[in-house]
């Protein structure tokens, strides 16, 4: 004689054998080399949404493949390629604490410097990009030496160092503008002292000299300030070469 189970069992016992078998009539999970082929491709292609979401996939379901590191590296540059900086910086800089003695931590550093370098906009903002980028290309050159993003590195410090010297520039012009020559001078004295090799150096020097005899130059920011936005850093890539 054939058992009657109650409803409710049944309904259980199907229930586990639905569940256990999700899979059926879908595709199963693909492997971490098939995964990884297609992530490698889109990244290619410059597909970096879809590439960031199958690097993404490859560190949560194969945390510990042969993949996995390029993975990580891979999610930063995935981040960085869409504007997104601050998030690249987080993935850089985890990349570096999680693989302390890897050769790609220069490139992961030199990147972090970029995405600061990036978020440098016009001398009338806030100019916290170029101080940040300067000073991790600074330590890049100091901690890898050798590495071949040194010569890169120092232009774009030189670009940066030049934005900065146009920034105190403008600055100096707005005190000018509202008859506060003391700190106008102060900001002159700051360019001159901490950026003389500016291509702004000059013209804070003439009106400096000018203050200090008294007198308050004539003209708008716009006839002593030759760029209000991030030099071009290719024109200072011999600058400095061999430090």
């Amino acid at each position: 004689m054939f058992k009657i189970f109650p409803l409710h069992i049944v309904f259980f016992v199907l229930l586990s054998l639905l569940s256990g078998c999700a899979w059926f009539g879908d595709e199963p999970p693909r492997p971490a080399d098939e995964v990884a082929s297609e992530a490698i491709m889109e990244y290619g292609d410059g597909q970096y949404t879809t590439a960031l979401r199958l690097f993404e996939e490859l560190m949560d379901r194969f945390p510990f493949s042969r993949y996995s590191l390029m993975a990580e590296l891979k999610i930063a540059d995935c981040h960085y390629y869409l504007g997104q900086y601050t998030e690249a910086i987080t993935a850089y800089k985890s990349f570096q604490a999680n693989h302390p003695s890897n050769e790609a931590n220069a490139y992961a550093m030199f990147q972090v410097a970029m995405c600061h370098y990036k978020h440098i906009d016009t001398i009338d903002r806030d100019p916290a990009g170029a101080y940040d980028a300067i000073a991790v290309f600074s330590k890049l050159i100091r901690t890898y030496p050798a590495s071949p993003y040194i010569e890169e590195a120092q232009a774009r410090i030189k670009a940066a160092q030049n934005f900065l010297a146009n920034h105190e520039l403008y600055v100096a012009q707005f005190y000018l503008k509202t008859d506060k020559l003391h700190q106008a001078a102060g900001r002159l004295r700051f360019l001159v002292d901490n950026y003389p090799d500016s291509s702004a150096a000059p013209e804070a020097e003439r009106i400096l000299a000018l203050l200090m005899e008294g007198r308050k130059p004539l003209g708008s920011w716009k006839d002593w300030v030759p760029e209000i936005g991030l030099p071009d850093w290719e024109t200072f890539k011999t600058v400095g070469a061999g430090r």
